[in-house]
């Protein structure tokens, strides 16, 4: 057995040791779980927002998106474009079209962004679980239908079942607009409300209203355009294959994006958010392990005796000093282990029971608890971050002890 580690070992859990040093070890495994533990705990709650976000996007965005680098609008019936919708993997493939109209309801008018897609969208999207109120759809006999955000409908104060249509004005292109008669500068048409739809996204909700693609095309004269293609893989395929063959198949006009790339900057704020708040409990944890140095060099101060009957028995002064080095490293290992044990453990109880809710009236929010995912490389992050703040801080009291040592011997 390694002497220094036993003995060190028999300083942190002797039976009859109950002075102010086994309390300040104590306190310390303490400050060190509690830090560690709040860190396995944030970070699981951010992994948990995040999920929510990716799932509401998951549900509106596509798998694959292209979009020309160039230009508002694309004509993608050519044979490259032939050539890579062909690739093994694509299961549907929606058109998009994309441009700003006005709506009227009654006596209110909203600048809105009209989406307007083809039927594959239905299949394409979860878009039934984003409803709340209506359904989704797109046309009926002759009938065209629009599905507006919560916050457009709150706007123009409409809503699905309604009588009256709402009527688009969208602008001519290449059409100078008339002074004496502006109106002649829009093209109009009435669409009925077919339902509303939420996302949780205020840049999405207030603005924007979905319509058949066929519609957009006539309102904004486009024959065969569309501002995106959207396309869904199957379950089987693998995201970054696919994209990389419809790459460079497609070259360097068109810009290809997974669903990550599409909302990179919700996704970036995200990890932002995790990342600066777990440096700031990395900071708590620097003030907690300053617990460690005071115990460890009281622990030094109080073995003085011992240290000299060490000296006395033969031992070396590398000795002496590992004995304390494993000491600190005892009391953060145990601090760590205890923390990201008890972390875990609140978590789980989150997942299972929601202890912590966001509001008392159910409904108010997407969800009611805060939602908790955990996962393996934040556990092992958290791990190596603590170990080697705790470990290198436990350096300090030992470098002390050393030159003590040092200059006793002289």
């Amino acid at each position: 057995m390694n002497l220094s580690l036993f003995i060190a070992r028999r300083y942190l859990f002797s039976k009859k040791s109950h002075n102010a040093i086994n309390v300040i070890s104590l306190i310390s495994v303490c400050g060190i779980a509690i830090a560690t533990m709040a860190m396995v705990c944030v970070l699981s709650v951010f992994n948990g927002f995040g999920g929510i976000v990716e799932g509401m996007f998951s549900a509106f965005d596509p798998d694959l998106k292209i979009t020309a680098k160039a230009g508002k609008v694309f004509d993608y019936h050519t044979p490259d474009f032939d050539k890579a919708l062909r690739i093994d993997g694509i299961q549907m493939i929606s058109e998009s079209l994309e441009e700003n109209a006005l709506y009227k309801f009654e006596d209110r008018q909203v600048p809105v962004l009209v989406k307007g897609v083809s039927e594959e969208f239905r299949l394409m999207t979860d878009m039934d679980k984003l409803m709340v109120d209506g359904s989704f759809r797109l046309t009926e006999d002759v009938v065209n239908y629009t599905t507006l955000g919560t916050g457009l409908a709150i706007t123009l104060g409409a809503r699905a079942g309604f009588i009256n249509p709402i009527e688009i004005y969208a602008p001519k292109r290449d059409v100078n607009v008339n002074l004496a008669n502006p109106s002649a500068a829009f093209t109009r048409e009435d669409i009925q409300i077919g339902g509303v739809f939420s996302l949780n996204q205020p840049d999405v909700d207030d603005q924007v209203a979905i319509i058949p693609i066929r519609l957009a095309r006539e309102l904004f004269r486009y024959d065969n355009e569309v501002s995106s293609l959207d396309i869904k893989l199957h379950p089987d395929a693998s995201v970054k294959k696919v994209k990389s063959k419809i790459e460079k198949i497609l070259g360097d006009d068109f810009l290809v994006e997974n669903r990550f790339e599409q909302q990179i900057e919700s996704f970036r704020m995200l990890q932002i958010e995790k990342w600066v708040t777990f440096l700031i409990l990395a900071f708590i944890l620097l003030i907690a392990v300053f617990n460690v140095v005071g115990s460890l060099s009281m622990l030094i101060v109080e073995k003085t005796i011992d240290i000299k009957s060490l000296k006395n028995m033969g031992a070396n002064n590398n000795l002496i000093s590992r004995i304390f080095l494993y000491e600190g490293w005892l009391i953060t290992f145990f601090g760590i282990v205890s923390g990201i044990v008890a972390g875990l453990t609140l978590c789980l109880l989150q997942q299972h029971f929601g202890l912590l809710r966001l509001s008392n009236v159910p409904g108010a929010y997407v969800v009611d608890a805060y939602p908790v995912i955990v996962r393996f490389w934040d556990i092992v992050t958290v791990f190596v971050v603590v170990s080697i703040i705790s470990l290198l801080t436990v350096f300090y009291p030992i470098n002390n002890l050393k030159k003590k040592l040092k200059f006793a011997e002289v």
